[in-house]
Parts: C-alpha cells; sequence; structure tokens
C-alpha cells in the first residue's frame, strides 16, 4: 500500500460462507454468514437452522444480525438483533449500543423473573460488545495478521441475557481447505469462557462451559482487511466432539472509496 502506487488500496472485504454444525461427527445443522467490512462501518448477519436427525425430533431455526461503525479502525457496533424459532416457542432479542454501552435491550416475550439469576446490572452493560461482533477479531498494528499474538486477547460480551467474557490465547498453526473459497493458514485460539451476570450459576451447561479447558477457535482472515473471523470451532462436550465448521468461505477485498475515484 504505497503511496503514488497504483495498487488499489485495500481497506475492505467481504465474506460468503456456508457452515455446517455437527455433534460426535453426525450434522446436526447449517447456516450462512455474511460479513461485510467498509472503511467506516460494517454489518454481519447469520442464519442457521436444525438439519438432519436432529430435524426430524426438534426443527428449529435462527437468525442474528449487527451492524457498527469503525472507528480508528476498530469495530464499534451500534444495533444488535437474534430471532430463535422452534415447534414450543419464538424468543427476539435487540440491543441499541453507543460507544460500548448498551443503551437499551429487550428480550420478546420476557423471560420469567428468576431468583437464582445474577442480576445484569447497569455496569455490566458498559465497556461491552455485541456477541456477532465478538466473533469479528481485529487485530492492531501492521504485521502478520496470523501471529500468535492475535490469539493473546479478550472481550467482554452482552447478548441481551447474559453478560461474559471471552478469553483467547495461541494454540497452533493449522491448513484448511474449504469446498468453495478459503484455502491456506489458520491460527488456533484456545476459548475460555467466563460468566459474569445474567445467568443461573447452578446451571449444569454454564458450569461445564466455563470449566472447559479444550475449546478452540480456527481463525482466518477477512480478505482486505485486519479481521480475522472463524473458519471453525469446536466444542468438547459430554456428547462427543461439537463442532462449526465452513463448507463454502468466499472472502474478497473491495478498493477503498478515495482510491477507486482516482481512475
Amino acid at each position: 500500500m504505497a503511496a503514488g502506487s497504483a495498487q488499489p488500496v485495500f481497506a475492505q472485504g467481504k465474506v460468503e460462507a456456508k457452515y455446517e454444525a455437527s455433534l460426535a461427527g453426525i450434522p446436526v445443522g447449517k447456516g450462512t454468514w455474511a460479513i461485510d467490512i467498509a472503511e467506516d462501518q460494517y454489518s454481519a448477519a447469520a442464519t442457521g437452522g436444525t438439519a438432519g436427525l436432529l430435524k426430524a425430533f426438534s426443527g428449529g431455526s435462527g437468525f442474528g444480525q449487527a451492524q457498527g461503525r469503525v472507528v480508528a479502525g476498530q469495530l464499534s457496533p451500534t444495533n444488535y438483533s437474534a430471532t430463535t424459532t422452534s415447534a414450543r416457542k419464538s424468543e427476539a432479542i435487540k440491543m441499541l449500543i453507543a460507544l460500548g454501552y448498551v443503551k437499551e435491550y429487550s428480550i420478546e416475550p420476557e423471560p420469567p423473573d428468576d431468583p437464582e439469576r445474577i442480576k445484569v446490572t447497569d455496569a455490566h452493560r458498559r465497556n461491552v460488545i455485541d456477541p456477532m461482533t465478538g466473533a469479528l477479531l481485529r487485530v492492531n498494528g501492521t504485521g502478520d495478521l496470523l501471529a500468535p499474538d492475535s490469539c493473546r486477547t479478550g472481550t467482554s460480551i452482552f447478548d441481551g441475557r447474559m453478560r461474559y467474557d471471552i478469553k483467547l490465547d495461541y494454540k497452533r498453526m493449522e491448513q484448511v481447505k474449504a469446498e468453495k473459497g478459503y484455502h491456506g493458514p489458520a491460527i488456533v485460539c484456545a476459548v475460555y469462557f467466563t460468566p459474569i451476570a445474567g445467568y443461573v450459576p447452578d446451571r449444569a451447561a454454564i458450569k461445564y462451559l466455563a470449566a472447559q479447558r479444550g475449546m478452540e477457535a480456527w481463525l482466518v482472515p477477512v480478505a482486505g482487511t485486519r479481521v480475522l473471523v472463524p473458519y471453525r470451532v469446536t466444542i468438547p462436550t459430554p456428547l462427543g466432539q461439537a463442532m462449526l465448521e465452513a463448507t463454502e468461505f468466499v472472502t474478497t477485498a473491495t478498493p477503498a472509496r478515495a482510491a477507486a475515484k482516482t481512475n
């Protein structure tokens, strides 16, 4: 990106990806993820649903999206929404966010009060991002995107119900090859989950996730940006390995607007 170069300046990119979820090697779901990172704003949207044998017993689907601004190279969310639908119920979560503060949030239908649940306070809604933005890892600087230090980070997340911390640490490098799109290196980060508020401490699933030391996220670059996103996520469970993995991962860099005007 040298000054005066005839090459376009890339500061933005897109991803169109398809994912499959499996449990102990058995397909249980499919989904899509679209990411668009521009010079001054970004958006991400994901859809998913049950598949295979699981669909016959418990059909369900979901949709989530986040939008925000790119401020000094960092992703700053402004709104987030998620809906889930199953045979038994539907639920919609919405959040409005300003400079890391969740100004408003709602869950419909409103869940019943649980005296065992740790209350979410105003302080818990500050200096946080939504879970969709939390999956987009912006790497500072100008060095190698897939260096070990890229994994050595963490973030505070509020999803409209629960406030939790995610910490990453470097594990190793791997090579991946999608059926369509990306093939190349992936940096593998260990993932550690710490619940903070909005949860019931005695819930077995929360205790299990908080104690896990085997969760991994395999991250690959969004072309034209300094953002890494998950290509594969693995979580050990009592029923076997749970995995979400891209089958298609098409990422393209797009010229910055300022460069495009100089044709």
